[in-house]
């Protein structure tokens, strides 16, 4: 038959104490340096007897370098948890004052609005008084503000419109007596071919030269008439002279 499994207690005869820990002790280093071998792991340790003593087992003989591996992985484990913690009470703290803010802040807005009004007494009431009038005071200023800007921007768009006015009228008469002078030059000379006169010369101080144009006579008229164009009286007595030669 096989061996049946140990109960694990505390073994209470004494000399079977001290067989059970050397034996166990040998191949709990049997396995240690067997695990450091097969799977090139880092392997420290400690065992005292219960009279003190130590025996021991480190990979390649470094106990000291793995004990001060250990014991800054080990700080570095214990920040990181502390830290995390503490990070996590902080969020919490903050997430707390900003939700009490922002109930305060929709408690004000339903008591400017004139709701849930019992839970104020009244010195709280008029200074709920006070802030309306100080926010109408603000907001009829502001009013004020545009509608007074509003009328200059209206005064200003009126004062160049009726500029633009003034202009479209001086050019419109100035249209209007250059067509009264064109009418009556018109009126002045009606046989001139000329649509329309420079206008440098519709003056008074230039003599006007009007020359008819070349009519032929019919055969019963006197040749000397018919040889000769008509001539208005509006030519120089030098011009006369010379046209009668």
């Amino acid at each position: 038959m096989g061996r049946g499994r140990v109960q694990l207690k505390r073994i209470e005869n004494k000399i079977n104490r001290q067989v059970t820990f050397s034996k166990r002790r040998s191949g709990l280093l049997k396995k240690a340096h067997e695990i450091s071998v097969l799977c090139d792991a880092e392997v420290a340790l400690i065992v005292f007897s219960t009279k003190g003593k130590l025996y021991e087992y480190a990979t390649d003989s470094r106990m000291e370098k793995i004990l001060e591996r250990y014991e800054r992985y080990s700080y570095a484990e214990k920040a990181l948890i502390s830290g995390d913690s503490d990070s996590q009470g902080d969020w919490c703290h903050e997430y707390s004052k900003l939700k009490a803010k922002v109930e305060a802040i929709q408690k004000s807005q339903r008591h400017l609005m004139g709701e849930q009004l019992d839970s104020l007494n009244l010195k709280e009431i008029q200074q709920l008084e006070q802030q309306l009038d100080s926010s109408l005071k603000h907001i009829r200023s502001k009013k004020n503000q545009m509608m007074l800007d509003s009328i200059s921007e209206l005064h200003r768009k009126e004062k160049s419109l009726q500029e633009q006015n003034k202009m479209l009228e001086k050019e419109l008469l100035e249209k209007q007596q250059a067509l009264t002078q064109h009418a009556l030059w018109e009126q002045a000379n009606p046989q001139t071919s000329s649509p329309s006169p420079p206008s440098f010369l519709i003056t008074d101080s230039l003599p006007t030269l009007n020359i008819g144009t070349y009519q032929r006579r019919g055969t019963d008229q006197e040749g000397e008439e018919a040889a000769h164009p008509q001539v208005r009286m509006g030519l120089p007595p030098w011009m006369l002279s010379h046209l009668s030669e």
